[in-house]
């Protein structure tokens, strides 16, 4: 399929596709720790065509060596304006490391699956190659890993806290979030002559100045400080503290700057931008893209993220869930970005143009399938709003729920010839379907419910309750299980309205903060009594930016200052996550001893019976 289109029709990623192109020189150099898939799910993609859309040369280094003679760092030389950097679209620790710290044999961004392709901390590693190289020339990093790690973080693989990545890679400028927009002020100043030293109040950056230099002046902003790093290595409990600010002020619409010491100087943190607009949005997506991998891996094998999104449609950005274990709101935002239905439906007819396409569309969705044009009713209380969740520990009253937006939507993509199904793949947040939580839910939610399950499921339809212990789920900012059971009613009169056989797939956690060991054998009992034999499970990894993480570092929840529960150990944790195979032979003895000496031979009665 790709001998059927010029290689220019790729940015560069060598010296001779640059040439080709009448370019000696180049504006940009993006270092990037995937393969080169020319696609809007791929972030390196995303940032190397707004450059090419400013009118700039640009030329991605994808997944370069850092462990030869560094050639992939020299080829392209010095850019006119900065390197940018990111490690990929997921953490670099997250890509290689289960949440047992055992190390994948695979690398879902690299052909045929590989691993080894990239280095652990590859922000870290590659800017520092880049500045060692290249001293005097800007390095702007950015990326998920660069994003989540901005300010004093808990690194659950070397188990230590560590200070914004902004300093431990030598970097000059760290964007956080989706980074269309500062990217795009960047280079706009850039091109008019600002130096890259002088850009100092452009939204959603951080940079570091001495500590006796004033903050760089901005009318609009009030600031706001974090305990220092030094001082969260010193007390875990302040380290804490610093969470509060953090999320509060990622989740608001007007935020406040953020600013933290760090030995000699101040690493400042500016407000992030508005969320995007439509409009915006569609410059995204309506960009060039080739949709495809980069012709050089042809004969390495396919890209199993690509393949998995090949023939997916991304709707909007952003979870207003605010779920204390996850990063979407840290990195996409609280409020939802959607792209407009125009957008969509020109993506839609781009993939069923594609030579390879069967009629299948793999997933029509965002991070949370069913919150496509979810917004606040009155956006002047929305601007006042610094909760991080819209829906917990209840619906907001101002938030609304419609589903028929995506009704429509997903009307308009089956009337479309060449398309057999449509599916959504991705996670429904259940809560928002379920009455008796979700008080303002109007008509749409049933008829949606009704309209998924009959047209856009493959067999199975997944949700993410997490949890059975209303305690754990409090911590976790998710209902009640016993909302979970009301939606399981619903499903099963739509099965049986229906007439179909579809399977509810529920998602759990295990070692989440605040779950203890009684907690997970009555999850199993339970969801045994539901009739379920869990396979959608995962033990809790920490990562950078969120509740759970900071609790699990430091013991603290940020937000009480009280102390928490977490599963800790390596034991710990694998008797947690023990009781989700309760069905295994090889545990059944271990539940029976387990049980009885906490006592609950109830337990163990129901489970092993």
């Amino acid at each position: 399929m790709n001998e059927l289109r010029p290689i220019s029709d790729w940015l560069p990623t060598t010296v001779k596709e640059a040439s080709a192109r009448g370019w000696d020189e180049l504006d940009v150099i993006i270092f990037s720790g995937d393969a080169y898939v020319d696609h809007p799910s791929f972030g390196s993609s995303v940032i190397g065509r707004i450059i090419e859309s400013e009118g700039l040369k640009v030329a991605i280094v994808p997944q370069p060596n850092w462990q030869d003679n560094l050639k992939d760092f020299k080829k392209f030389g010095k850019p006119n304006l900065f390197f940018a950097v990111s490690a990929g679209t997921m953490d670099s620790m997250v890509n290689h490391y289960t949440a047992s710290k055992r190390r994948r044999s695979t690398d879902a961004y690299t052909p045929d699956g590989l691993a080894g392709f990239r280095p652990d901390y590859a922000t870290a590693v590659y800017t520092k190659i880049l500045k060692e190289m290249y001293p005097d020339v800007p390095v702007l990093i950015g990326g998920i890993e660069a994003s989540l790690r901005r300010v004093t973080h808990y690194d659950y693989w070397s188990d230590e806290l560590k200070p914004t990545m902004l300093k431990w890679s030598g970097a000059d400028m760290l964007v956080y979030g989706m980074g269309e927009q500062p990217l795009r002020e960047i280079l706009r100043l850039m091109k008019r002559g600002v130096p890259f030293e002088s850009l100092k109040t452009i939204p959603q950056t951080s940079f570091a100045i001495p500590a006796d230099v004033p903050l760089p002046k901005n009318k609009n902003w009030e600031d706001v400080s974090l305990y220092s790093h030094e001082v969260c290595l010193r007390n875990s409990k302040k380290y804490a503290s610093n969470f509060k600010i953090i999320e509060t002020e990622s989740n608001k619409t007007f935020a406040r700057r953020i600013t933290q010491g760090f030995e000699d100087e101040i690493i400042v943190i500016n407000p992030p931008y508005r969320t995007m607009t439509e409009k915006e949005m569609d410059s995204t997506f309506d960009l060039p893209y080739t949709r495809l991998p980069h012709p050089k891996y042809k004969k390495r094998g396919a890209i199993p993220a690509f393949e998995m999104i090949k023939f997916s449609i991304n709707t909007h950005r952003g979870c207003f869930g605010g779920c204390s274990f996850c990063t979407i709101s840290a990195h996409q935002g609280k409020f939802i970005a959607s792209r407009s239905e125009e957008s969509i439906l020109k993506e839609v007819d781009a993939v069923t143009n594609m030579p390879d396409f069967k009629g299948y569309i793999s997933d029509v969705a965002g991070p949370s399938a069913n919150m496509y044009k979810m917004k606040g009713k009155i956006q002047s209380i929305c601007d006042r709003c610094q909760a991080p969740s819209c829906i917990d520990p209840v619906v907001c009253s101002n938030l609304d729920t419609s589903h028929q937006s995506m009704i429509d939507l997903y009307k308009k993509i089956d009337e479309n010839p060449k398309v057999k199904k449509a599916f959504v793949s991705s996670g429904i947040r259940y809560d928002l379907l379920v009455k008796d939580f979700n008080k303002d839910m109007d008509k749409s939610g049933e008829e949606y419910m009704e309209q998924v399950m009959k047209n856009h499921v493959s067999g199975r339809l997944k949700v993410a309750p997490e949890h059975t212990s209303d305690k754990t789920l409090k911590l976790m900012r998710k209902p009640s299980f016993r909302f979970f059971h009301s939606f399981k009613d619903q499903f099963d009169k739509i099965n049986e309205k229906l007439q179909l056989k579809l399977q509810l797939i529920p998602y759990f956690i295990s070692s989440h903060p605040g779950s203890e060991l009684d907690d997970m054998a009555n999850m199993a009992a339970e969801t045994k009594d539901m009739g379920f034999q869990l396979e959608q499970v995962q033990g809790f990894t920490p990562t950078p930016m969120t509740v759970a993480t900071v609790i699990y570092y430091s013991g603290y929840h940020p937000y009480t200052g009280k102390k928490t529960y977490t599963a800790r150990t390596k034991k710990e944790r694998e008797d947690q996550h023990r009781f989700f195979f309760w069905y295994k032979k090889e545990n059944k003895d271990w539940i029976r001893n387990t049980l009885s000496a906490r006592g609950r031979e109830d337990l163990a009665k129901k489970l092993l019976s």
